[in-house]
């Protein structure tokens, strides 16, 4: 080959090297754009602040609400919510189901204070999803919904919230995902036992009284989860959670239409194991040996349960195959599947374990 040849062929080669590193510096200082924002300092001088999440914040910013509850015309509930959806002059409000059970009535601040009545269209505890409704006039804008599944432990992730009520309202604080499908157990009255799990995403970003039921964002202001609880001990410090927003987007669907969340029904009453005193005063005893699974206390004789001759005193180790230690992994295991749907369920009686296979039927609540 010529040297000419030569010479050209590696003054091509260079330049193609140039082009393509220009290129490619330019589309990465477009991707990170949004995160660096210059600063003009008191004297003039221009400062650039890397990392900032402002243009994602400002995304979200002006559909997230603060919700009052009242009762007896007193306002007894503080929390957040944010608007994810409009429709035919209705704009539909995300919130927690703790955050206006047992309310006479409930309000929504916006973020320019204007204040609305608004009406529950639906709300559930065990999902802990609730949803409003109010005139879409006033309201500025609509949250962009995220995906949940598609997270990866380590983002970063933020919240916009009213902690202990309107006076701090549109409060945002930053972290990351610490943890995804968290596995924790929630009661629904004030006693120790817990009454079901919750899969859940965990995060170390502030979560404070009146966070809850506000949107849990990525970097880019699109929703992937919605507050709803914090580990509260002495020893912790940043763990929080949020519900999904694939599995509250789930039921909400339901629930701004006016429906009742469909739950499978098994129709018995139940014990955990270590609950020696119920279990006595009940007139129950448990083998020795026995370490594992849920205690029936009662029966409907035309449940499901009922049906197939579960009796009292029974001890429930598994459902479709999913072991089960407590009542909170029993509702959580039974809730996974539908009413209709049929379900091998094993259980201790008379120092033998026993199968029986158990149609499920449909929540009564």
């Amino acid at each position: 080959m010529k040297k000419n040849s030569v010479r050209i062929i590696l003054i091509i080669v260079v330049l193609l090297s140039f082009i393509s590193g220009s290129v490619g510096m330019y589309f990465v200082s477009l991707l990170g754009a949004d995160n660096v924002k210059t600063v003009i300092s008191t004297d003039g001088s221009s400062l650039e602040e890397k990392d900032t999440i402002s243009k994602g914040v400002e995304n979200v910013y002006d559909a997230v609400v603060v919700v009052e509850g009242f009762s007896n015309n007193k306002l007894s509930s503080t929390g957040t919510g944010f608007v994810y959806k409009n429709g035919n002059g209705v704009s539909y409000i995300m919130t927690n189901h703790h955050v206006i059970s047992g309310m006479d009535s409930v309000k929504v601040v916006l973020s320019d204070k204007t204040v609305l009545k608004a009406q529950v269209r639906g709300s559930e505890a065990y999902s802990d999803i609730a949803v409003l409704a109010v005139d879409s006039k006033l309201v500025k804008s609509v949250a962009v919904m995220g995906d949940s599944d598609n997270l990866k432990v380590g983002d970063t992730v933020f919240t916009v919230g009213s902690p202990e009520g309107a006076d701090y309202a549109g409060t945002v604080t930053k972290g990351i995902l610490s943890g995804k499908d968290r596995m924790v157990a929630v009661a629904l009255s004030n006693e120790s036992s817990s009454d079901y799990y919750m899969k859940v995403l965990q995060t170390d970003a502030a979560i404070n009284p009146g966070n809850s039921g506000g949107p849990l964002c990525n970097i880019n202001g699109e929703v992937i989860g919605i507050t709803n609880m914090k580990l509260v001990d002495s020893t912790v410090e940043g763990i929080g959670f949020a519900i999904p927003i694939d599995d509250a987007l789930f039921y909400a669907s339901t629930l701004e239409k006016g429906g009742t969340i469909s739950r499978p029904y098994f129709g018995i009453g139940m014990l955990d194991l270590n609950n020696s005193y119920y279990l006595w005063q009940s007139g129950i005893t448990v083998p020795d040996g026995v370490k594992e699974g849920v205690v029936v206390t009662e029966v409907s004789l035309t449940s499901p349960a009922g049906l197939v001759g579960l009796k009292k005193g029974d001890i429930i180790l598994s459902i479709g195959g999913e072991k089960v230690k407590s009542i909170a992994e029993f509702r959580y295991v039974l809730y996974k599947h539908k009413a209709g749907e049929k379900v091998a369920v094993e259980f201790y009686r008379n120092n033998k374990i026993k199968k029986v296979e158990v149609k499920l039927g449909t929540s009564k609540n």
